[in-house]
């Protein structure tokens, strides 16, 4: 028997050439789908980032196991065109193990549209970095968050239309009847929504600012569709829904160009006039003449108290920064105490004179 007979012999309805052919290609796909991914994912590279933001490596990282497990499906289905299906019961199998495979299929090229939004997110984060606005900042990620959702629309629509053969046509127009019943059912997330909207038009606030919206304050980090999410001092994320952001009132401290120190300091009751007074000017002059601060300092003596003779001091730092705003308080706070002690005074604390009489 030559080897064209040897190639000719059938098992289960193919031939041996055709399981061959199966097998060469399934086990090529296999070996080859990681070299081929990276080929493929290092042109759309060079082709989408342009300025070269992002390393190759992060886009390997992001891109190369989706396109080689769709490759590996591609290889598959080639293969299996050279095959053909024994009896009718397993045309049937076939059938479904085809919708299986389209569903799979589908389901791996969305995950391969949504990686490549990632990283032209990526991209567009390192161009932001490089602004001095703040603005393009908070629109990437919500940008991001529309490309995702338009891409897992389209690829639900492109599954009911291809594996379920559903009119999608006839769906989007029920969808629009029911768009109303939806969006009462859905009025909180609506909302949200609209408050996003709301946010990015009206820029009470873009991330990186401090805020102060109701009795939470930090740092604003992301604002997304239904959320926005602040960094309190404390270190911890508070997520804070859109229409609260919106029709709370909002305290942007970013928004300021200085911040305000205002407190009292008590002298014992045993301080002189001319102590007092010296202990004011000095003060007054310190808040003056520092570095950060400016010329809208007041420092008076202002009233007196249960058991200390209370100075009012207010001054400005220039300086929106907490950081710097803390710095700048503990340095005066500590030349106020050195000015109290060059008079011979005291810090007064809350006491009660007790009198005896005979």
């Amino acid at each position: 028997m030559d080897t064209s007979q040897i190639l000719q012999q059938t098992y289960l309805n193919n031939s041996l050439t055709d399981l061959i052919w199966f097998l060469g290609l399934f086990f090529f796909g296999l070996i080859f789908k990681k070299l081929i991914s990276k080929y493929f994912s290092h042109i759309i590279y060079r082709f989408i980032n342009r300025g070269n933001q992002v390393s190759i490596e992060k886009f390997d990282e992001l891109l190369v196991k989706p396109i080689s497990f769709t490759i590996l499906l591609s290889f598959v289905y080639f293969a299996t065109l050279h095959l053909q299906w024994p009896l009718e019961k397993f045309q049937i199998a076939q059938g479904f193990l085809l919708k299986a495979f389209q569903f799979i299929f589908i389901v791996s090229c969305v995950q391969i549209f949504l990686k490549l939004v990632a990283f032209l997110g990526l991209i567009f984060k390192a161009r932001a970095e490089k602004t001095r606005g703040k603005m393009d900042d908070q629109l990437v990620p919500f940008a991001i968050e529309i490309g995702k959702i338009t891409i897992y629309i389209i690829g639900i629509f492109v599954i009911l239309a291809r594996v379920f053969e559903i009119d999608v046509t006839a769906l989007a127009a029920g969808v629009g009847v029911g768009g109303i019943a939806i969006a009462m059912a859905s009025k909180e997330s609506l909302e949200n929504l609209l408050g996003s909207f709301t946010i990015f038009f009206d820029k009470p606030f873009v991330v990186g600012d401090i805020v102060h919206v109701g009795t939470i304050t930090g740092v604003v980090e992301k604002v997304g569709f239904r959320s926005t999410r602040i960094r309190t001092f404390d270190k911890s994320i508070v997520t804070v829904p859109n229409k609260n952001m919106v029709s709370a009132e909002l305290d942007n401290l970013g928004a300021r160009s200085v911040r305000r120190a205002k407190f009292n300091i008590g002298l014992t009751y045993d301080s002189t006039i001319d102590q007092i007074k010296a202990i004011v000017n000095d003060i007054q002059k310190l808040i003056d003449e520092h570095t950060f601060t400016n010329q809208d300092g007041i420092v008076r003596f202002q009233e007196f108290g249960s058991s200390s003779l209370d100075i009012m001091i207010i001054y400005y730092v220039n300086s929106p920064d907490w950081k710097k705003f803390i710095d700048t308080k503990q340095d005066i706070n500590y030349k106020i105490m050195e000015i109290v002690q060059k008079h011979n005074c005291d810090f007064a604390f809350p006491s009660t004179t007790v009198y005896l009489q005979k």
